[in-house]
């Protein structure tokens, strides 16, 4: 893998086709190497990473592809289950995609024999984002342009169904709140659901929109970011800012600070801009561009964030 000093992206990753999503798997996975999956237009493929900023015998960064898994269709979210284990015998990945036609499929493979998928069927419109519970596992909730929020068990079965007043753009579980939900809406509302009772218990109001992505702190639980509009807005110490000229698209907190996230734009005719910003500094601490990128993702235990675009995986690494 080779490292760029050109646009302060520290590491690149060669793919075949054009990168529509890229999630690095927020779990431990029992092995030193941290798993990515990004999405192409027909497929996704499941690699590890290692970068010299956690170990001193990889220069660079080495990346190997472990899988690649056929989906027919393009790939507009994925996320990963907690159940994959590459220290298992034998190793279980699982993860599940959300599609652009309007399914979920989860795979489970063991890097063998075993490569099972199951489709998800029941949201009418697109599905803007997804995410397993985060302790066992055993459920997905979805989000979509349908205006409902989706709780399926891994048989496909819906479990609960939240019905929304507009698109709904993210859905967060949060490790600490097992028994809710975080829904945001592109008409600015975050709402958080009670699993158990299925009814709303708080809600949260942008004044900008549309809302685009919002995150909830894996460090702080009273911790809520947006973009919506140009602005990043945060809950909790409530703050906005104008960083985006062209449109605020994702927001991502960092998995290792409460007081680190990263925010891009829309991709502009040639580059989408990056911004990592720290709580403690009036200005983003780094700005990176990309070609027309999409996707953002944190690293498990480093601060460093990746972003997916033209057949390549741009990295970026920061300071704490």
């Amino acid at each position: 893998m080779k490292q760029d000093s050109t646009r302060n992206t520290a590491y690149t990753v060669d793919c075949d086709d054009y990168v529509h999503v890229v999630k690095f798997n927020p779990f431990d996975s029992g092995d030193t190497c941290s798993l990515i999956a990004y999405g192409g237009n027909n497929y996704v493929v499941v690699g590890t990473c290692r970068f010299q900023e956690e170990d001193a015998e990889v220069e660079g960064m080495q990346y190997k592809t472990l899988r690649t898994f056929q989906h027919g269709i393009r790939v507009d979210a994925i996320a990963w289950s907690p159940e994959t284990r590459l220290d298992a015998l034998p190793p279980q990945i699982r993860f599940c995609t959300a599609a652009s036609d309007r399914k979920l499929r989860l795979f489970t493979s063991d890097l063998q024999d075993k490569n099972e998928f199951k489709t998800f069927d029941g949201h009418s419109d697109y599905i803007n984002d997804l995410v397993f519970a985060p302790k066992e596992g055993q459920e997905v909730a979805s989000v979509s342009d349908d205006h409902t929020c989706r709780v399926w068990d891994l048989e496909g079965n819906e479990k609960a169904h939240f019905v929304l007043r507009s698109p709904g753009m993210s859905v967060c579980w949060h490790p600490e709140e097992a028994f809710k939900l975080m829904v945001a809406e592109k008409n600015g509302t975050i709402r958080f659901y009670d699993l158990i009772t299925q009814q709303a218990i708080l809600s949260l109001e942008c004044e900008q929109t549309p809302l685009m992505s919002a995150d909830w702190c894996l460090k702080n639980t009273l911790k809520i970011g947006a973009v919506a509009g140009n602005d990043w807005l945060i809950w909790d110490i409530t703050r906005s800012r104008p960083v985006h000229v062209d449109r605020a698209r994702l927001f991502r907190w960092s998995q290792v600070s409460e007081n680190l996230f990263a925010t891009i734009g829309y991709p502009g005719k040639t580059t989408t801009q990056l911004l990592v910003h720290h709580l403690g500094h009036p200005q983003p601490i780094l700005a990176g561009t990309a070609a027309v990128g999409s996707g953002l993702t944190w690293h498990r235990t480093l601060p460093l964030c990746a972003v997916g675009g033209d057949h390549k995986i741009f990295f970026w690494v920061t300071e704490m």
